[in-house]
């Protein structure tokens, strides 16, 4: 199998690319990450990769002025995305994307954190939403407008309407954590503690939920992915 290069744009460690690697290594993509905090990303050719993902992190797309990297990553994202090379974001990463796209993201009037099953169509095979922080930002153009133009919008709960966006089947942006993988969610507890704290939630609930819902999670996780490999261009 010919190898296919993989660039993952990471911002904190445990953040990385989770339960997706082992579809990844299996379409034949050599992983390949890119730690913003040591890397500089202007450096990185845009249209380099045969895939690139920028991944999740503790800050947002409107943090740019006290971490210039996001700056760095919306223009990175703006020359891939336009010549509409392959490229998945998750949360932070999506926003990324979505800001690219020229997008107006802003922060959503309430947090969630909670676990339910979706009901993703397209861009993306049915899938479990863990319990972490899927809904601090919102994306849209208008207030009716909840996606980048030309992008389709996956709906899921009323106070956050677009959990997911796709724009042909180059482009996916999950604002959710679909690669979560239950035996290192200590992790994020521990990365996320003050988050937790100020918010209320109770790390001890999250763990029993991480524990009951994790192989659903990694195994719909797992799928996701592969269907939306499968119809890259």
């Amino acid at each position: 199998m010919t190898k296919l290069s993989l660039q993952a744009i990471r911002h904190v460690g445990f953040e990385d690319l989770g339960s997706f690697e082992v579809p990844l290594r299996k379409a034949g993509f050599d992983i390949g990450y890119v730690d913003v905090a040591e890397q500089d990303l202007a450096m990185l050719d845009p249209l380099g990769a045969d895939l690139l993902v920028v991944l999740g992190g503790p800050i947002g797309v409107d943090d740019y002025e006290a971490y210039p990297v996001i700056t760095q990553e919306i223009e990175l994202l703006r020359a891939r995305l336009t010549a509409d090379r392959p490229t998945l974001g998750i949360c932070l990463g999506a926003q990324v994307m979505a800001a690219g796209l020229g997008a107006r993201v802003y922060q959503g009037s309430e947090e969630e954190m909670v676990g339910r099953p979706s009901n993703l169509r397209q861009p993306a095979a049915p899938t479990l939403l863990p319990r972490s922080k899927m809904c601090r930002f919102c994306i849209g153009m208008a207030t009716r407008s909840i996606c980048p133009t030309g992008a389709s919008v996956s709906p899921l709960p009323p106070i956050c309407l677009n959990q997911a966006f796709s724009r042909g089947p180059n482009i996916l942006g999950l604002q959710f954590h679909a690669e979560l993988v239950a035996a290192r969610f200590e992790h994020w507890l521990l990365g996320h503690a003050s988050e937790l704290a100020t918010s209320g939630v109770s790390p001890a609930m999250l763990r029993r939920d991480a524990e009951f819902q994790g192989k659903r999670l990694e195994e719909s996780g797992a799928r996701l992915l592969t269907g939306w490999l499968a119809r890259l261009t």
